[in-house]
């Protein structure tokens, strides 16, 4: 069986409509011209990701996790942007929806029971005492050597919604979640991943 992968976005913003942001609209909060930096000359030299090309297995998720958010935040240094902390409600939050998506063979950005990505992180410690917010939420499985973080972020960074949660400025924090197996019936061999992004003021 050949490796596949298969990935979902959604954005939300407080009182905003629920949808998967667009670049246009990423680029459209851009107020300042950068010029491109030049390769060995004028660019920051990036730092490693250590393990982007472990292939997940048990006992080495949370590695697979740190890689992920580490590749994620070099993307968006290289697109002059604050790197994502790590949250640790937002990745409690995404470790458990991976593995439910894995458990009940599901891949979507609302569960079987119609919980949505915000109600998820509302059930959570994360928005305590916030007087506004903005939410996001990338979803992957995959296989192979397409299960890999690096592989991952790769897909996500070419999909344009994945690729607009990932460079939105607005967010300020992370959580990575992976979970061993895929959302689909009959395909076992592979990892499940769930990013949610926010920011809370």
């Amino acid at each position: 069986m050949p490796n596949t992968f298969n990935l979902r976005c959604a954005a939300l913003a407080a009182l905003s409509a629920l949808a998967c942001a667009q670049p246009a609209l990423a680029g459209s909060r851009t107020s300042q011209v950068t010029l491109p930096c030049v390769q060995g000359v004028t660019c920051p030299k990036p730092s490693p990701c250590p393990n982007a090309d472990l292939t997940p297995a048990s006992g080495n998720l949370a590695k697979i996790e740190r890689a992920t958010l580490c590749l994620v935040n070099r993307q968006r240094t290289a697109h002059h942007l604050a790197k994502l902390h790590a949250s640790r409600p937002l990745r409690a939050v995404a470790r458990k929806y991976a593995r439910q998506m894995v458990a009940q063979n599901f891949f979507e950005h609302v569960s079987p029971a119609g919980v949505t990505f915000v109600q998820r992180i509302e059930h959570s410690s994360y928005l305590q005492n916030a007087a506004g917010w903005a939410l996001g939420e990338n979803l992957a499985w995959g296989q192979g050597s397409l299960a890999t973080p690096r592989a991952i972020v790769r897909a996500w960074m070419h999909s344009p919604g994945h690729r607009a949660n990932i460079l939105d400025r607005t967010y300020s924090d992370a959580g990575m979640g992976v979970a061993l197996g895929t959302p689909v019936s009959g395909v076992a061999r592979g990892a499940t991943y769930a990013n949610e992004f926010g920011h809370r003021s």
